[in-house]
């Protein structure tokens, strides 16, 4: 057995890969939204074959240009997973229309399901909880189904600090997993250390919470655009991570990039197999492109773009 768990780059002259941090991001998946992706001529030349693509459903977008986006990005061969907010979802009859334009248009098989930014409700639904017992998703033949996480809790939802609410509704939503024929997995919030992460993920396992977690990482971008980010979010105990960082004049102008927590988490997993942090979820912060390659630069076999494996078969 090796000493290092490394692998050489076939390009001569760049640092080589970790293979732990490339076993981690196997099947990574990543967010965009209508505007994002438009500025990307082809996900091919990014992507691994089969990425899963998030679409964030920001209020005022138009489900039109949601449905454009999915369709796209169906066409160049990713399954796509858009965002269902239930506090903008203004009625049942609405989401049953969503769905179907997702499916009929853009052949949309799962679904990521959250409250939504949104403080006021625009109608029937406030929690994704509201939207899970419709029964619409089931009926429609979805085949996955994913919640949020939020490792170091939301003040929006426990504006106390506690994790009491979060917390109570995982529990619903794991018995929930237990009656749906769809899976289930936790997209979860992004965070930039990796010890809360692990003790978060420990304490779901020994609460008896089995959902496999997509742990949410923000890819690389200015400094200054991820503190703005995290904090409008409700990052917690890691934000310090970037406060930090933001204190050493030698990093202040240097990108953030997500090694070292990645690097840490993937660790954790490879001594641990039963770690409950099953997939990577990116949150391209700085851009979809930079995002694309960094994993690219660090993922090896991992993050091969489709374009690349295609011409290599």
């Amino acid at each position: 057995m090796a000493l290092l768990n490394f692998r050489k780059r076939e390009k001569s002259g760049t640092p080589p890969v970790n293979g732990k941090v490339e076993a981690l991001l196997q099947g990574y998946s990543i967010e965009v939204m209508p505007r994002t992706a438009e500025k990307i001529e082809s996900f091919r030349d990014l992507l691994p074959e089969g990425t899963r693509v998030y679409i964030a459903h920001i209020e005022g977008t138009p489900i039109e240009e949601m449905v454009a986006t999915a369709k796209r990005l169906n066409a160049e061969g990713y399954p796509v997973m858009p965002h269902f907010p239930a506090r903008i979802i203004r009625d049942r009859a609405t989401l049953a229309d969503w769905i179907a334009r997702y499916q009929g248009e853009a052949d949309v098989k799962q679904a990521l399901l959250l409250a939504g930014g949104v403080d006021k409700p625009h109608g029937d639904f406030h929690s994704s909880m509201q939207l899970l017992e419709s029964g619409e998703f089931d009926k429609a033949g979805f085949k996955r189904l994913h919640v949020a996480g939020h490792p170091e809790g939301n003040r929006d939802i426990d504006p106390d600090g506690s994790m009491k609410n979060v917390d109570d509704a995982l529990r619903w939503k794991q018995k929930f997993s237990e009656t749906t024929d769809a899976e289930m997995a936790l997209a979860t919030q992004f965070a930039f250390d990796a010890k809360p992460i692990i003790a978060w993920a420990d304490s779901l396992a020994a609460a008896g919470i089995t959902l496999p977690i997509h742990i949410g990482i923000a890819g690389p971008a200015k400094l200054q655009t991820l503190i703005k980010f995290a904090i409008a979010c409700g990052v917690g105990p890691s934000l310090k991570v970037l406060q930090k960082r933001a204190m050493d004049v030698t990093k202040l102008l240097l990108p953030y990039e997500p090694t070292d927590v990645l690097t840490e988490l993937a660790a954790h997993k490879a001594a641990h197999p039963d770690f409950n942090v099953t997939n990577v979820h990116f949150f391209p912060l700085g851009g979809i492109k930079a995002n694309a390659t960094w994993a690219i630069e660090h993922g090896g076999s991992a993050a091969v773009p489709a374009k690349d494996a295609a011409s290599q078969a």
